[in-house]
C-alpha cells in the first residue's frame, strides 16, 4: 500500500512513538500538581516549549499547546477578534482559507464582526496589494493561511507581514499548518503575531496544537477552568503528546531541505504526467508547496478515482478530510475560477518522506489505467 494523503495525516516517526511511550510510562502525574511528579511533568512542557521557539526563532513570545491545528485556529481567530473588539469589528482573510478558519469567520460574523474575504487569482494566491486596499480603521485582524491544504499554493506571508507592520493595531495570524516542516517560516522576522500549526501534519502524535503568540498580545480564552497554558487555554496538558510533537517537530525541521528537495522532484514529476493527459487539469500554479500535487477529472466524481486507485493499493484523497464527505464542489477550487464539473472533480495527492521515483511512477501507472477505464464514462456523460 503506498499513502499519499500526507495533508490529512502522516505516520508518526519511531522515534516519536518511543518517546510518548515513555513519558506516558515515568510522567504521568498532573503537570500542575505541586509535588514532585507533577514538577517534572511542568518541567518537560517548558523544556519541549523552548524546543519549540528556539527550532522556529522565536525568541521572544510564546507557544501554547493545544488540541490540533483547528483548536489553535479557532483560538487564534476568536481570541483576537474578541479581545480587540474595542479596536474595531474587520477582520480580514482570504477565499481560500481551511473550514477551521472560514466556520469559525462565519460564527464571528453571526456576533456583528464584518468579513473580508479576498479573492484569489487563477493560480491561487491572494496578494498583500489586496490585502492593503482592503484595510479599514475598523480592522483588527487578518488572516491568511500559508499553504493551502487543498491545491498547495503558497501565499505571500512574508510580503503581507512586512505590509501590516506599519499598521500595529492589526494582528496577523497565519495558519501553517499545513507547511511547518516542509516549507520555511520565520514568525518574527515576518511580522506575525499569531501562527497556528498540528504535529500529526508532520509525523506527531494526533491530538496535539501549537499556536505562536507574540510577546504583549492577548487572547479571549475559549475554555474556562484553569489557568493552564498562561490563562489562554483551560485544561490538563497532554505530556506525553507535547514532547513527542517537539521531538517530531525538531525531527522534520532538521531534515527540511533534503525531504523537501526530493519531493519537489516526485511532484515535478507527477505534474508532468498530469499535463500530458487531457482528460486531466492541474490546479494551482507556482510558487507551491513541494508536498501537494492537486488536479481533476472534470466529469468524473473524485470519490471514484480514489477508489478506483484504492484497488491498485494507492491511497490518495479528494479535498481536505475534514471535508471529503460532503458533495459539494470544492469551494478552494471555485475560487480560483473553476467551472462546476472542474471544481467537483478534484484529486489531492500528497508526498512524505518514504515516497521515491517508483512510488510515484507506481501511480502514474495506476492512474493510467483509471483514465481508460473511466474514458467511456467520460464519453457517455457528454451525451
Amino acid at each position: 500500500m503506498i499513502y499519499f494523503d500526507h495533508c490529512a495525516s502522516t505516520p508518526p516517526y519511531e522515534e516519536v512513538v518511543t518517546a510518548m511511550m515513555e513519558v506516558m510510562r515515568k510522567h504521568y502525574a498532573n503537570p500542575s500538581s505541586l509535588h514532585a511528579s507533577g514538577a517534572a511533568a511542568a518541567k518537560l512542557i517548558e523544556r519541549s516549549r523552548s524546543l519549540v521557539a528556539a527550532q522556529l526563532g522565536t525568541t521572544q513570545g510564546s507557544w501554547l499547546f493545544t488540541s490540533g491545528g483547528t483548536e489553535s485556529n479557532n483560538l487564534a481567530i476568536k481570541g483576537a477578534a474578541r479581545q480587540y473588539r474595542s479596536r474595531g469589528n474587520h477582520i480580514i482573510a482570504s477565499g481560500i482559507e481551511h473550514a477551521s478558519v472560514n466556520e469559525a469567520l462565519r460564527q464571528l460574523e453571526s456576533e456583528g464582526y464584518r468579513i473580508t474575504y479576498l479573492p484569489v487569482s487563477e493560480s491561487g494566491h491572494v496578494s498583500a496589494e489586496s490585502v492593503r486596499d482592503a484595510l479599514t480603521d475598523e480592522t483588527i485582524l487578518v488572516t491568511v493561511m500559508h499553504v493551502n491544504n487543498e491545491i498547495g499554493t503558497i501565499q505571500p506571508i512574508r510580503e503581507i507581514g512586512g505590509l501590516l507592520c506599519g499598521y500595529p493595531q492589526i494582528l496577523f495570524h497565519v495558519d501553517a499548518v499545513q507547511s511547518l516542516g516542509k516549507v520555511p517560516i520565520e514568525p518574527e522576522a515576518w511580522g506575525i503575531d499569531l501562527v497556528s500549526g498540528s504535529a500529526h501534519k508532520l509525523r506527531g502524535p494526533r491530538g496535539l496544537g501549537w499556536l505562536y503568540v507574540r510577546d504583549g498580545v492577548k487572547l479571549h480564552a475559549l475554555s474556562s477552568g484553569g489557568s493552564h497554558e498562561g490563562g489562554f487555554r483551560a485544561g490538563t496538558e497532554n505530556v506525553p503528546a507535547i514532547v513527542a510533537s517537539s521531538k517530531a517537530l525538531r525531527m522534520s525541521l532538521e531534515t527540511m531541505e533534503e525531504r523537501t528537495e526530493r519531493m519537489r522532484g516526485l511532484a515535478r514529476r507527477l505534474r508532468e504526467f498530469i499535463g500530458s493527459r487531457p482528460e486531466l487539469k492541474l490546479n494551482g500554479a507556482e510558487p507551491l508547496a513541494p508536498h501537494i500535487v492537486h488536479f481533476s477529472y472534470p466529469g468524473m466524481k473524485p470519490e471514484v478515482i480514489v477508489h478506483m486507485l484504492e484497488t491498485h493499493d494507492i491511497i490518495a484523497s479528494t479535498k481536505s478530510a475534514c471535508s471529503s464527505k460532503d458533495n459539494k464542489p470544492s469551494r478552494v477550487l471555485l475560487a480560483i475560477g473553476a467551472n462546476a464539473a472542474q471544481a467537483s472533480g478534484g484529486v489531492r495527492v500528497s508526498f512524505g518522506d518514504e515516497h521515491r521515483e517508483e512510488h510515484v511512477e507506481r501511480l502514474i501507472a495506476a492512474l493510467t489505467t483509471v483514465i481508460e477505464q473511466l474514458k467511456p464514462l467520460e464519453r457517455g456523460n457528454q451525451h
